[in-house]
Parts: structure tokens; sequence; C-alpha cells
């Protein structure tokens, strides 16, 4: 693979080391994966990134963002259900990475070590992306919370060992009046409503909370925090999803440049006529593009930065679009092996095709970028 751009001034030596050792790893263990059952490979998955090592940075006090989209980045170029088992720990356990207490945080220890599985329960049946409308509810009865309530589309849902889960405690009107829950998955009163089977297979589930009850140190961080929290986390994991989109595009510009180069046409090969080089070429660039949107968010982050709403948006929604054209090329240019199941390829265009929509769909970060823009120039109007 490409590794130049690890040469950029985004990074430091240890991530080129982390990178090269990652990417050796993968292509040496990876490929032993059984993915006929997808719930046995994550466990699978899971399991062998902990042994490894390589679920460490995924959870703790310092979340290094370039590493997190190195190592997605990484694992989707060479498997997207492992790109997905690296994230979901990260995701899953963010909230008590950035604001659990000490008892809470013995969780990390497992996530990190492969030897539990995690997930986020943010989207609800009548509430995607619009967070505020969160109906799931909390209620205060002595030294427990009692939680009612659905949640749908939940990655690792039915697998999990412990969830976040956010619920409407009612602090205040809309966003101000979620709050965070540490949700054990033995806990009585989850039930697994439905599981969910999508275009490329990945652990989903419908969940609903039915009287379940928690103790009082299951809150995460204070009662109305809910919204803060979520998006402090999808801030630090959003980025992420652009990196493990550029994975998906950097494989599909490998496999369209083998495929030209290879196949002959008209005494030479594809490779040999100037509307396949012009397509090659349109690949490489975006590719580029959205690796520096990529690494500027996750830099930025890194520096210190509180927020990084804006960058991480465009980061995610220029790499999500980009990967899309990308691998269509590359599927266009395999001719009929392109759509042919089990080709690369042909994996590749379905496994794309959900992160233009979790963590925040393609409109939605433009609604984001936009409002930033907006009121940066409202700033620098009054000034």
């Amino acid at each position: 693979m490409d590794r130049s751009f690890l040469d950029w001034p985004f990074f430091e030596d240890r991530h080129r080391v982390f990178q090269r050792d990652l990417n050796a790893w993968a292509g040496q263990t990876l490929g032993h994966v059984d993915h006929s059952d997808t719930d046995a490979a994550c466990r699978d998955l899971v399991t062998r990134l902990g042994a490894g090592g390589w679920l460490q940075p995924t959870a703790g006090d310092a979340l290094d963002v370039r590493t997190l989209c190195l190592a997605r980045e990484t694992l989707a170029r060479h498997d997207g259900l492992a790109d997905f088992a690296f994230a979901m720990q990260g995701l899953g356990m963010g909230a008590i990475s950035l604001f659990g207490t000490e008892q809470q945080r013995a969780w990390l220890e497992r996530t990190r070590e492969g030897h539990a599985i995690a997930a986020f329960a943010l989207t609800e049946p009548g509430a995607g992306s619009d967070v505020a409308s969160t109906a799931t509810t909390a209620r205060r009865e002595g030294e427990e919370w009692v939680l009612d309530g659905e949640k749908t589309y939940i990655s690792n849902g039915g697998i999990a060992d412990v969830y976040v889960v956010f619920a409407r405690t009612g602090e205040a009107p809309g966003a101000r009046g979620l709050s965070a829950f540490l949700m054990p998955a033995n806990t009585p009163g989850l039930e697994i409503l439905d599981r969910i089977d999508v275009m490329a297979p990945h652990p989903l589930a419908h969940l609903r909370l039915n009287g379940l009850r928690l103790p009082v140190d299951a809150l995460i961080g204070q009662p109305g925090q809910g919204f803060k929290i979520a998006m402090s986390v999808l801030d630090v994991f959003r980025s992420t999803v652009g990196a493990a989109a550029l994975g998906f595009a950097r494989r599909a510009l490998d496999e369209a440049l083998a495929r030209a180069s290879r196949t002959r046409a008209d005494g030479g090969t594809l490779a040999g006529f100037q509307m396949v080089q012009g397509h090659l070429a349109d690949m490489a660039l975006q590719i580029d593009a959205a690796a520096l949107l990529v690494y500027r968010a996750a830099w930025t982050k890194d520096m210190g930065a509180a927020r990084v709403s804006r960058e991480a948006a465009m980061a995610k929604l220029y790499a999500t679009e980009a990967a899309q054209k990308v691998i269509d090329m590359a599927v266009q240019l395999h001719g009929g092996d392109g759509v042919r199941s089990g080709q690369i390829v042909e994996r590749l265009y379905r496994e794309i095709r959900a992160l233009r929509i979790y963590e925040g769909a393609s409109d939605v970060q433009r609604v984001v970028i936009a409002r930033a823009v907006l009121d940066q120039f409202a700033a620098s109007d009054a000034c």
C-alpha cells in the first residue's frame, strides 16, 4: 500500500511504527478469520485484536485520534469487519474514557484486552440524527434509575457485554434533558427485539429497555449531560469514520491499478487508455484530498482543540463521499467482474455505503459545516 502520506507533518515516528506493525499483523492474521457467521467473526476479531494489543488505543485517559484513524484506515483496507470490531470498542467506551468514574473505568481494561465487547446505544426508531428527540426515559427511584424505551440500529447489539445508553431524565427540554448510563448486557429488562440484516453484514439490533433498573452509580457524568457526552464522543470518533472510508478507497484504487495494468485491450492494457488514466488520476486525487482532511481533523484534536466539529464533519463528509466515487469507478474498471459476488471491489461497494449514514449522515455533516462557517462569519463581521 501507499505509505507516503505518513511522511506528512501530521504524524510522529510512533504513528509510523504503529501503522507499519498493524499493517503487517493484519496481512498475516485477518485472512484467517471465517466471516460466514457474522457474530462469531466479530467475537473472534475482538479477541484477536485484543490479544495483539491493537485495542489499547481505543480506551483510556488520552485518546490519540491520529492513532485511531491510522488503525481504522489500515484495518478497513484489509477487512471491513475488523475495522468495525476495532471502532466499536472505542465508540462504545468513548463516554467512559472521557467522563467515566474510576468504578466505571474498570470496564476499559476488559474492552482494551478484547475480553468484553462494547456498544453505543443512541439511535431510536423516531430519533436518528435528531438526538434531541430521544424518547427513552430514565427516572430516579430511590437508589436506582428505571429505564424504558427502544433503541435501534445498535452496532454490536445482541453480542455486546456492555452498552452506553442515552435516555431522557428531563432536566430541561430537548437535548439538555438527556443523560448517559453504563448498562451491562446481563441487566434484567434488556430485550433484543430484532436482529437487523444489512447489505454488508454487521451485528445490529433493535433493543427494548423494559423497566430496566440500574444503580445510581451507573450514571455517566452529571444528569442532563447526555447530549454533551454524546457529542464529545462523536467529536473524537467522527474523523475515524472518514479514515475507514479512506482505507476502503485505497484498497479500491490498488485493485483498479492492478486490473488496469493486467487486462489486455487493443494490443495493450487498459492502463494505456487515456480515459482510464483520467479515472485513475481522479481516484488518486480524491484519496489524497480525503486523507488531508481526515488527518488535519485528527491532528487538530490531538493538539488540544476543545472541539473539532467543523473539521471532523468536513473529514467524514468528504472522505465517505469520495470513497463511494472511487469504489464505484473501481467496480466500473473491473467490468462484469466488478459486480460478481466474492470480488474485492464488490465487497467494498457494499461496505462503503453505510459510512455515509452512520455517526451523522452526509446531509447532517453539511448542516454542521454550514452552521460553523456562518457562526465564524457572524463573529468576524461583528468585529
